[in-house]
């Protein structure tokens, strides 16, 4: 019987110790590892990155859309004008755009290097058809994700000092 008790003991114990053996460690956090998906292009398709963002583009011949067909700057800023377009740009226009980085609209600095006085005047006096009819006011309301710079109901007087006031921000 000793015989029986010691086979069974030796076979219990080499069951234990062969289901035991592998212990795994809990992984601390969550990951998930993926492979991305393999998809082929047409032969005939070209990558074209265009990586400059709308509001950094420079497109000085768009006059955009609205009443400003023309607009003549004299060559001195008048710092009169600009005196009141500054106090109306703090007013009217300082909770979506910072003069010097880009907030919930686009910085104004430079605006003048990168668009035309005619379209800055229009997208100040008509943003509504701006948007939806000029391609570069899409785009920057596309990179503004998706913002709509509201209208603010100024007169082309009013439209036309806060744009002698960002002349000043250019020097």
């Amino acid at each position: 019987m000793k015989k029986v008790s010691k086979s069974i003991l030796a076979i219990l114990t080499l069951v234990l110790l062969s289901c035991g053996g592998k212990e795994e460690k809990k992984k601390e956090g969550f990951s998930v590892t993926r492979e991305k998906a393999k998809t082929e292009k047409p032969a005939e398709a070209t990558p074209t990155t265009n990586t400059t963002t709308a509001s950094e583009r420079i497109d000085l011949d768009n006059k955009g859309v609205g009443p400003i067909q023309s607009v003549t700057l004299a060559p001195e800023i008048d710092q009169d004008l600009a005196k009141k377009g500054e106090e109306l740009y703090n007013q009217m226009c300082l909770a979506c755009h910072r003069p010097n980085k880009k907030f919930i609209g686009p910085a104004p600095t430079g605006i003048l290097k990168r668009r035309s006085p005619e379209w800055v005047m229009n997208m100040i006096l008509n943003p509504e058809v701006m948007v939806k009819e000029d391609p570069l006011a899409k785009d920057l309301m596309a990179e503004f994700n998706g913002a709509p710079m509201s209208n603010q109901g100024l007169t082309e007087e009013q439209a036309r000092s806060i744009l002698e006031f960002f002349r000043t921000l250019d020097q």
